[in-house]
């Protein structure tokens, strides 16, 4: 069985044509070395983004009618960012089904949290094109429901530079910085790798498709390091 042909089984999901949900399988670097594939699932992930966006702040407008705008954002952030969103595409074992380069496959792209997240945005926009907005909604909000019920506390979901900042003022009396360590990618596609450091001292490396995004996680390892040294 085809790959896309397996996972729309898999997402219980009758196709009329595969081919969009095959592209939505196509990581840039297998062009690379085989041109002749087709398409990229760049340009499903564009409009998946947007797709989950909207689903996604609609259930939370529904789910938390007391929240404010930043309340709500910040909730919506932990769910549509890289990190949310690959955890969601590991749930689903959706990796396995991604046609990556040798080189790219080498690397541990595959395991990679943003190339997850680009997938799973991709899966989305192949389903929105061929189901439409009601069924891509109930498809989504099935496998968002663990992150959706998990309804943490707004101070679990503090973003997690303000906690690094909080947290480097206290042991160093100084904020952290973020050292751009590499960006690489067409402008469309761009990967930024940046190093948190505290004192000085580089305590956690993130990557992400925005410097923003990269920074987030970056700080997410600092704040795991500095918590190991307090319990040491």
């Amino acid at each position: 069985m085809a790959p896309a042909a397996e996972l729309a089984e898999r997402l219980g999901l009758q196709f009329s044509d595969l081919s969009l949900l095959t592209q939505a399988l196509i990581h840039s670097s297998y062009l690379h070395e085989q041109p002749s594939a087709g398409e990229s699932n760049e340009r499903l992930e564009f409009l998946g983004d947007s797709v989950i966006g909207l689903i996604i702040s609609e259930a939370l407008w529904r789910r938390y009618p007391t929240d404010d705008e930043g309340s709500l954002t910040t909730r919506r952030a932990a769910i549509v960012s890289a990190r949310g969103l690959s955890r969601i595409c590991q749930r689903l074992d959706l990796g396995e089904f991604l046609y990556l380069g040798l080189g790219a496959a080498a690397a541990g792209e595959r395991q990679r949290k943003s190339v997850l997240a680009a997938l799973f945005e991709s899966v989305a926009g192949a389903i929105y094109l061929e189901f439409g907005l009601d069924k891509t909604r109930e498809w989504l909000l099935a496998v968002a429901e663990p992150e959706l019920s998990e309804s943490p506390s707004l101070d679990a979901l503090k973003p997690a530079k303000s906690v690094l900042q909080e947290l480097s003022y206290a042991r160093t009396g100084r904020a952290p910085h973020y050292r751009l360590v590499s960006d690489e990618g067409p402008a469309h596609a761009r990967e930024y790798v940046v190093e948190a450091l505290v004192g000085g001292a580089p305590l956690g490396q993130g990557r992400g498709r925005s410097r923003r995004e990269a920074e987030t996680e970056a700080a997410r390892e600092a704040i795991i390091a500095l918590e190991h040294t307090t319990t040491d």
